[in-house]
């Protein structure tokens, strides 16, 4: 039986870039090969808001001062368990990036060209949210595989 699972997602800013983290490093990693950003599954007992420090402090070595929780995607797959991701964005950290990220590599892309690079089919209708400065998002994406079939 399938379950689900909750996760947040990070989009840091800093001079009309976002960090994005190429997925390259981890076996058996459904994002392999695929653009994302910073975050991860929540611990037990742990807040969104607790959970997205703790991934962007794990992954990058920042630590967050002002991030804000634009929005919920539902994820859900014939293949994969559904996931609720608590999506962010990030305008203040304090800290230097460790580059070394044990996720794959990390990198400044300029927000203009977000779009062109190998990202999950859906992950362009929420970033076009994020970019015109929508909060509340929610939305359901629905992939059989790594094919998008629904989006709403």
């Amino acid at each position: 039986m399938k379950k689900k699972i909750i996760t947040t997602l990070c989009y840091i800013e800093k001079n009309d870039c976002y960090l994005m983290l190429y997925r390259n490093k981890k076996e058996n990693d459904i994002c392999e090969g695929k653009w994302v950003g910073i975050g991860g599954k929540l611990e037990p007992g742990e807040t969104p808001s607790e959970g997205i420090c703790r991934e962007v402090m794990e992954e990058t070595g920042l630590k967050l001062t002002k991030y804000y929780q634009r929005g919920i995607i539902h994820f859900v797959s014939d293949r994969w368990d559904d996931e609720d991701i608590y999506l962010y964005t990030a305008t203040d950290y304090e800290g230097e990036i460790n580059w070394d990220c044990n996720e794959g590599e990390l990198k400044w892309i300029p927000i203009s060209q977000v779009e062109s690079l190998p990202l999950w089919e859906g992950d362009v209708h929420f970033l076009r949210k994020l970019v015109t400065g929508e909060n509340d998002i929610e939305m359901i994406m629905e992939y059989e595989g790594h094919k998008l079939v629904r989006v709403e």
